[in-house]
């Protein structure tokens, strides 16, 4: 087979179509027409000999072959991305297009403090925010579409490097009328189960408020969950039930203190750690650990939260 017959856009529409599962939204996101974009498929799947896509008025599905064909197709194209990193080895320092996913739970909390000054220390810097789940958010950065990752330890079944970064508190959040307001602290015992909201599946937040508090397992969860952290708290706010904060998001959100009081648990100190996450094969380590470093130095001037030290790991909770 003559590989002068396969060019990397065509795997790009690929991946396109089998992400959007529709080739006109597909066509948008790579900036092609949509009649462009279906006649390049058809020549792909005649020259693989392999029917990647199946088509039907109801929609687009990806057969068995196709699976492993996008699968590859994502592969090779990780792999051409490198070819630039290794390229910008030599380039400035932290300078072009850096893609970085946060987790939902620390974006909104975390940035605010960062954006400003880490673009005056790398005016040519172009940091591109991807916002989401973590799992999603892994598989991006291991089939190349991000460059790093902003999470909480640990990530399952990944084969990724992580740079701690810091340690944030986890308190309980209550209505300002609730009894646990009244008091300074709070034992793991006192957190009452039945009151105690989660956020929906795939916050890895949710996994370590049910760590804090097992037996919430044994409760209904059906109208106890919140789609995000500020759901959550509006819904602390109106007095729906109580919460495991961390501490970016207590300093950050201030505009309902006045219905939410937050609570340290006395005890065991419950906390998540943040680390900074790559591909061992990264071509950009330099500008990995530049990053990792300056994020450190911000967050210790302003006393944000406890910053972590190179190979330093948090205290498991």
């Amino acid at each position: 087979m003559n590989l002068a017959g396969l060019s990397l856009r065509d795997l790009e529409y690929v991946t396109a179509v089998a992400e959007h599962l529709h080739f006109g939204r597909a066509a948008l996101a790579c900036g092609v027409s949509q009649p462009t974009l279906s006649g390049q498929l058809r020549k792909l799947e005649d020259f693989l000999g392999v029917e990647i896509f199946e088509r039907s008025p109801r929609g687009v599905l990806v057969t068995s072959r196709g699976e492993e064909v996008v699968a590859q197709a994502k592969r090779i194209l990780a792999e051409a991305r490198r070819l630039f990193e290794v390229v910008r080895i030599g380039a400035e320092p932290l300078s072009g297009t850096f893609h970085l996913g946060v987790i939902t739970t620390l974006g909104p909390y975390l940035m605010p403090f960062l954006l400003r000054p880490l673009r005056e220390r790398f005016p040519n810097l172009r940091l591109v925010l991807v916002e989401g789940h973590t799992r999603p958010l892994v598989r991006q950065l291991e089939e190349g579409e991000l460059d790093g990752l902003l999470a909480a330890t640990p990530v399952a079944e990944a084969e990724l490097t992580a740079l701690p970064l810091f340690r944030e508190e986890l308190v309980l959040a209550v209505p300002r009328d609730h009894a646990l307001a009244q008091v300074e602290t709070v034992h793991n015992d006192d957190i009452p189960a039945r009151e105690l909201i989660l956020l929906n599946e795939g916050h890895c937040l949710r996994e370590q408020a049910l760590e804090v508090c097992p037996a919430r397992l044994r409760e209904s969860e059906r109208d106890l969950q919140a789609a995000s952290l500020e759901s959550l708290r509006q819904m602390i706010a109106a007095g729906i039930g109580c919460s495991l904060m961390p501490q970016l998001a207590v300093q950050v959100g201030a505009l309902l203190d006045d219905m939410v009081a937050y609570r340290r648990i006395q005890g065991s100190r419950h906390a998540r750690e943040i680390a900074l996450f790559h591909r061992p094969s990264f071509g950009r380590i330099r500008d990995i650990r530049l990053l990792r470093q300056a994020i450190g130095e911000i967050l210790a001037e302003q006393s944000a939260v406890r910053v972590l030290k190179p190979g330093q790991a948090a205290r498991a909770t």
